[in-house]
């Protein structure tokens, strides 16, 4: 088939792969969103699927808003048979959804109709799931409620960060969305609607949302830090300092919540239940360190409340 392949970060990298690599169909073009301008020197950065499809000699098309005239047109010329999309970050709508033959078909990382959304494996992480997974499925108007052509599982380790779960995911996903592609093409998949049973939402996580709040119990915690690690990374606030945070573990000990305690090979902070150790920190305008050597070189940190 004719594939207009449709994303944007990194995790969206496999499944452009392993698409390029299939002998049975041909990715005509690229949709991504739009260049950004990054650091001091205010360079120009590509999105990394957009710089994958420049290393194959793809076109790319990166318009502000996918549905806009210019964009549609473009597309038309493309003759898309599908439209595979992973993480693209724009909502598509008609008349673009009813462009490609085939439609437009997502990889979701999620078993939907669990965690549709923008961070369903944060969500998945910070809610305890014990199993996950990827879905495929048709694109329709709503969010994330088209009917499901596959889903493939995974199991969620216990030291899982949303890092190490979604890249499992997205190389997993990646075969899921090849083999989708393969059967749409055979004629041999039937897309099933999705249960109405089970619903949740997972919406984007800001930074405001990912502050660590100790006076929570300490599985809490801990799957909280793990959810928005590396991005948008968890973080408190001592002496009205900002702190980033790295995972955190359940200790047998205890401690007021939020209380920072020093010890020779550990630094502890209270919750609501058990103390957690913390395993690095990162002060403002500081390298990330390992806790017990932020903690020597801190000031007044044994004894302080970190909220």
């Amino acid at each position: 088939m004719r594939l207009v392949f449709a994303g944007t970060p990194e995790p969206a990298l496999p499944a452009l792969q392993r698409l390029l690599a299939s002998p049975r169909h041909e990715v005509v073009g690229v949709l991504t969103r739009p260049d950004t301008v990054a650091g001091r020197g205010r360079r120009v950065v590509r999105s990394p699927v957009a710089q994958l499809a420049d290393e194959h000699a793809i076109p790319v098309l990166q318009p502000h808003r996918p549905g806009d005239a210019d964009a549609l047109r473009t597309l038309a010329e493309w003759e898309p048979d599908c439209c595979p999309v992973v993480a693209y970050g724009a909502l598509l709508r008609p008349p673009l959804l009813e462009l490609p033959r085939h439609g437009w078909v997502n990889l979701h990382f999620s078993l939907l109709p669990a965690w549709r959304g923008a961070a369903p494996v944060q969500a998945a992480l910070a809610a305890g799931d014990e199993v996950t997974g990827a879905t495929t499925f048709r694109i329709e108007e709503g969010l994330d409620t088209g009917p499901v052509f596959g889903v493939v599982t995974e199991t969620v380790r216990a030291d899982d960060t949303a890092g190490d779960l979604l890249g499992r995911l997205a190389e997993s996903g990646a075969g899921l969305l090849e083999a989708t592609m393969d059967g749409l093409e055979d004629g041999a998949l039937t897309a099933v609607p999705q249960s109405t049973d089970g619903v949740s939402v997972a919406p984007k996580v800001t930074v405001d949302a990912a502050r660590v709040d100790f006076t929570r119990p300490a599985v809490a915690v801990d799957r909280h830090v793990r959810s928005v690690t590396p991005a948008p990374g968890a973080w408190a606030e001592l002496h009205d300092l900002r702190l980033k945070l790295g995972p955190v573990t359940v200790t047998e000990e205890s401690l007021p919540p939020g209380v920072v305690e020093v010890r020779k090979r550990a630094v502890l902070v209270g919750t609501a239940t058990a103390a957690v150790e913390l395993s690095w920190v990162q002060a403002q305008g500081k390298k990330q360190m390992a806790a017990t050597d932020w903690a020597r070189g801190a000031r007044d940190v044994d004894g302080a409340v970190i909220r």
